[in-house]
């Protein structure tokens, strides 16, 4: 072999696209108004979410069966979700001519899963209903077929936060996004009326002695549960794309959807109404934090995930106060805030990037 010859690369192997991937690639990805529709219609889910969850909070003794007029308006607002997101993949047929399996725009490929999901849950929720009757209580929260609907809604309300991750745009399209990241925790709530801190009221009743401490115990479960709840997206959103209302977006659907269930009791409203204002003075300061700081500044997201539960129960529990008055110790109060606090930060941590090899 002559030293010329030697002197060659060999010749770089380049893997066959897989099929359809040329076509994905060719998508044009969805404008801010058709964003802007996926988030309208997923509020009409939401809404007829809501309105089941208040039936049967409230009326269940009415509710005979599947077919009641709040799966109507469950079922009407899944149908128009899932018809425009498949209606957004048809329309790039000419760039995908296999559009159904390739012409989904950016973010809604999952969400078009979740539609599929959602329908195989509202299926056997419809058998479930007919054969073994209406759920109360923890079974309609622990139901299988309900868990799939739900992981179905989130899969198919998160198509507009993917979008605008994927845009990386401003202005529309992060009001977009926002709103469909409410709007996702918000599908779990009505599964977690069981353990949501917006439903209780455990900090107005007294710990009691060693032994008689159960109520407190269960108060402070919720706490944590709800923690996890709205820090975790609100975590999520923080490290891909801060923007300001996050948490407070976050705050004011889990609240709402608690809220509608019960009919706005006195004493939780108020205290979601401080809870959300803690939220506010959250994204405000972060906000000033990245300003000050740097979006690459170290323990970023452990400061973020301490400081956002930490004010918006300083609030909650500062409502609960003004209303009915706290009979907690000064101890587990505190206590609470603080753990509440150390919780978002272990998932700050678990969220943040690793730090890059030196």
């Amino acid at each position: 072999m002559t030293r010329n010859a030697a002197a060659v690369p060999d010749p770089v192997k380049v893997a066959p696209a897989r099929p359809g991937q040329a076509d994905r690639l060719r998508v044009r990805p969805t404008s801010r108004r058709e964003d802007l529709v996926t988030v309208l219609l997923g509020a009409c889910l939401v809404a007829g979410a809501m309105s089941d969850g208040w039936a049967h909070t409230n009326i269940i003794d009415t509710i005979e069966g599947f077919f009641t007029p709040w799966h109507g308006l469950l079922y009407a607002g899944f149908a128009a979700s899932a018809g425009w997101t498949c209606w957004l993949a048809y329309q790039r047929r000419d760039a995908a001519p296999r559009w159904w399996r390739d012409g989904w725009p950016a973010g809604y490929r999952v969400g078009a899963l979740g539609v599929a999901v959602f329908l195989l849950g509202g299926l056997g929720d419809m058998l479930w209903h007919e054969t073994l009757g209406v759920e109360v209580g923890l079974d309609a929260a622990f139901s299988p077929t309900h868990l799939l609907i739900d992981a179905g809604a989130v899969l198919l309300l998160t198509s507009p936060l993917r979008s605008w991750w994927a845009s990386g745009e401003g202005g529309l399209r992060s009001v977009t996004g926002v709103l469909s990241l409410a709007f996702a925790a918000m599908g779990p709530v009505i599964l977690l009326t069981h353990s949501s801190a917006f439903l209780s009221v455990a900090p107005t009743e007294a710990v009691g002695a060693y032994g008689n401490q159960h109520l407190a115990v269960l108060g402070v479960d919720a706490y944590l549960v709800t923690t996890v709840l709205l820090t975790a997206p609100f975590l999520l959103a923080h490290r891909r794309r801060a923007a300001f209302g996050v948490g407070t977006a976050l705050v004011a659907g889990v609240a709402l959807f608690n809220l509608v269930m019960v009919e706005f009791p006195a004493s939780q409203t108020v205290a979601a109404l401080t809870a959300l204002l803690g939220a506010v003075l959250a994204d405000l300061a972060l906000l000033r934090l990245d300003a000050v700081r740097g979006r690459d500044a170290a323990l970023r997201l452990p400061i973020a995930g301490a400081l956002y539960p930490g004010l918006v129960w300083a609030g909650h529990l500062l409502g609960l106060a003004a209303t009915d008055g706290l009979r907690w110790t000064p101890e587990v109060t505190g206590g609470l805030v603080t753990l509440t606090a150390i919780l978002g930060a272990v998932l700050g941590g678990l969220a943040a990037r690793p730090a890059p090899a030196v």
